[in-house]
């Protein structure tokens, strides 16, 4: 009998490594999970055969994880609460010594130099929707409504500053509304940038979310969900603007409905 093929999942938050794992899991394949604590979900050890748990900087403890297990090929799925950077981060050596190699803790980069670290140790870094390419988005208006001529003026204003925001490596979202940006995202993340923005614009806001130029795609992708809507909605917005097929989409059938609900549109462009 084959063996399955055998695949080291460091895991962060939300649904996405839960995602990752079953899909693994439909395909036969064996996974081996570091989690973070304070983090990572618990109920994804239903669906490895093995997790372990570290806190959040003891890289050189899921280094030693990884080779005792004998993995080979690694993903990073879900998120990392950045505000904890701060006040919940327990590097150990190896860990050190990764932070003094950053010199700043810009998002993309700290991921950048976690994966090569990651292949200087002998590992090959897969993509993150390398068993869930479904996740991405498709390109169109996804839901009934369609946008305004004015929203669709703040959609390619806010676009053009989004991805300038991206090559700065500060944030992936940013709120417009009327041709004026009311948020940008730094370190508080999305949900934050969304509530704040929403509350200055009063309504109408529109919310956008696009990949950076220069991207790593294999991690760290922009993502929306349901919660994403939930918080629109709250706030009075009206329109989510994504990239399409760089932007995942949790449990798409049930946002769209929820945003159809709430007379939300979104675009994906």
């Amino acid at each position: 009998m084959t063996q399955p093929v055998l695949i080291g999942l460091i895991a962060g938050g939300g649904n996405f490594p839960i995602l990752f794992a079953q899909a693994a899991q439909q395909e036969g394949k064996k996974v081996i999970a570091v989690a973070h604590q304070g983090e990572t979900r618990p109920e994804l050890g239903s669906w490895v055969d093995k997790i372990f748990w570290i806190r959040l900087g003891e890289f050189g403890k899921l280094i030693q994880i990884l080779k005792k297990e004998e993995v080979k090929e690694v993903i990073m799925a879900g998120g990392i609460d950045k505000k904890k950077m701060f006040s919940k981060i327990h590097p150990d050596l190896k860990g050190l010594l990764l932070l003094a190699k950053m010199g700043h803790r810009k998002d993309d980069y700290i991921l950048r130099t976690v994966a090569s670290e990651l292949e200087r140790e002998g590992f090959r870094v897969y993509p993150s929707t390398a068993l869930l390419p479904s996740l991405l988005a498709p390109s169109g208006v996804l839901t009934k409504r369609h946008p305004t001529a004015e929203e669709e003026r703040d959609i390619e204003f806010g676009w053009t500053l989004a991805k300038e925001l991206g090559k700065l490596d500060i944030g992936q979202c940013l709120v417009v509304r009327n041709g004026a940006v009311v948020a940008v995202e730094a370190i508080e993340g999305t949900d934050e940038t969304i509530r704040r923005g929403g509350q200055l614009a009063r309504e109408n806001a529109v919310v956008i979310k696009v990949s950076k130029p220069f991207q790593d795609l294999r991690f760290d992708l922009p993502a929306v969900g349901e919660q994403t809507i939930q918080n629109m909605h709250e706030v009075k917005a009206s329109v989510l603007a994504i990239e399409a097929h760089k932007t995942l989409i949790f449990d798409r059938e049930a946002t769209v409905r929820l945003a159809d609900r709430h007379r939300i549109t979104i675009v994906s462009r």
